[in-house]
């Protein structure tokens, strides 16, 4: 988290105690309604993120954010960082912007091609996306106070016939290649508030949020800018669900100086191109996404470089939706070596709620030299794909990905990468794809 300009204008109290107060006075009204077990769990984890925890161990420790690279303020101060030697009149008018008002943003625009070897169907798939995403600090003027608008909206548009996000059902392929790229249109990603509490060792977000934003974060865990593939993302593939757009709440809590907990529950009927009806759907259908992680890092500072989590997550049954209830557990260990390589190893089981793999364990690391012009990716996952998704008699399969992003300016990156998908489940007939891929990212 970074602090807040002394002299912006806007300070408005009333929301800094209003805020604080909603989830927990939500999550009551919520439990009193919900099944039992759901209630006992939930009920604990807020009375633990609230934070029976001495101040005192606490008091030496710095700002951190927990929430994952895709989120509102990583993105944010991504590019602040690799902007700062290269600052143009126009970033400097955004930094004026945000000291006079408050109001820090970006605008990017993204861009996937993927082609294959072998397929069912098509054989390449493309699409962009364009985002505007932002934070307004509105209240608290003292750093770990703040109250502010978050915001992140997106116009995600296909190229070809298949978008990416759905180009793996062509090649035969139990899973998704990409996660983000599709032609979904105009959509609301996040919008919410957020609220730092207790001298900045709490956090809490409420109203529409991205689950994967603070579920089984992971350093190379981004879509846009690192692995492409489902596997190597949040859950390792077996998360059902995953919503965006999503009203809800989230409260995030560093317990010790190494020990963290995040906890969340949104509407799991959430549509992020209609974020309208996201009141009705949470409140008359009731049928909701939890989650739960707990973790170690070796400092706040250093949350995504040394990161050791488990991730627990529920949902219930859709019923408009004809989705079956389901929950499961992921894991998580990440470590920074001789400060440039950054090995994993991660993986899941589910059981049930629409996930694409009922197991799945993936490895592999990242190379992050010190100017952090570029970055490297290597990984291999295995994964037993769900049986209620895709039938009893699918294969299991493997994937590996490779990418290097690299900057070629200032405001623009480039990603070339590769993945290789052995024992497609859902094509008996073909033992192997390969799929070049070319992503793009600029950024104002």
């Amino acid at each position: 988290m970074m602090s807040a300009p002394d002299n912006y204008h806007f300070n408005l109290p009333i929301f800094h105690y209003t805020v604080i107060g909603a989830p927990g006075i939500l999550a009551m009204s919520i439990f009193s309604f919900s099944k039992p077990v759901a209630t006992a769990c939930f009920s604990a984890v807020v009375l633990i993120v609230s934070g029976f925890v001495s101040k005192e161990t606490m008091a030496a420790q710095g700002s951190q954010n927990i929430t994952g690279p895709d989120s509102v303020d990583s993105l944010l101060e991504k590019d602040k960082r690799r902007l700062r030697r290269y600052r143009d009149n126009w970033d400097l008018h955004k930094s004026q912007i945000y000291a006079d008002t408050g109001l820090k943003f970006g605008f990017d625009y993204n861009a996937l091609g993927l082609w294959a070897s072998g397929s069912l169907g098509e054989t390449d798939a493309s699409s962009g996306a364009f985002r505007a995403f932002g934070r307004w600090d509105l209240s608290g003027e003292q750093v770990g106070e703040r109250g502010s608008m978050v915001f992140k909206f997106e116009h995600r548009h296909a190229y070809t016939d298949v978008p990416p996000f759905n180009f793996g059902s062509e090649t035969g392929y139990a899973g998704l290649l990409n996660t983000v790229y599709s032609d979904q249109g105009f959509r609301t990603s996040t919008l919410y508030w957020r609220q730092e509490f207790d001298r900045n060792r709490g956090l809490a977000f409420f109203g529409f949020l991205d689950v994967t934003d603070y579920t089984d974060i992971f350093a190379f865990g981004s879509p846009w800018q690192s692995f492409g593939n489902m596997a190597f993302e949040s859950g390792s593939g077996t998360i059902g669900g995953l919503p965006d757009g999503a009203f809800g709440f989230m409260l995030g809590k560093m317990l010790t100086p190494n020990i963290y907990v995040v906890g969340g529950m949104v509407d799991a009927n959430a549509d992020a191109t209609d974020i309208s009806q996201g009141f009705q759907t949470f409140f008359e259908q009731f049928e909701t996404f939890k989650s739960f992680d707990i973790g170690y890092t070796s400092g706040r500072d250093e949350l995504f470089l040394n990161n050791w989590h488990v991730s627990f997550w529920q949902i219930d049954k859709r019923e408009q939706a004809g989705r079956p209830s389901g929950w499961g557990v992921s894991f998580s260990a990440s470590s920074q070596v001789k400060e440039v390589w950054q090995p994993f190893f991660r993986g899941g089981w589910s059981d049930g709620g629409g996930a694409s793999y009922d197991a799945s364990v993936s490895i592999g690391f990242g190379y992050v030299p010190a100017s952090k012009n570029y970055l490297l990716g290597v990984g291999l996952n295995w994964a037993s794909p769900s049986e209620e998704e895709y039938g009893d008699d699918v294969r299991n399969q493997w994937t590996s990905e490779l990418f290097y992003r690299f900057a070629f300016s200032p405001n623009t990156e480039l990603t070339l990468s590769m993945q290789i998908l052995l024992n497609p489940a859902l094509d008996n007939g073909r033992d192997s794809i390969v799929l070049p891929g070319l992503r793009f990212r600029g950024a104002f």
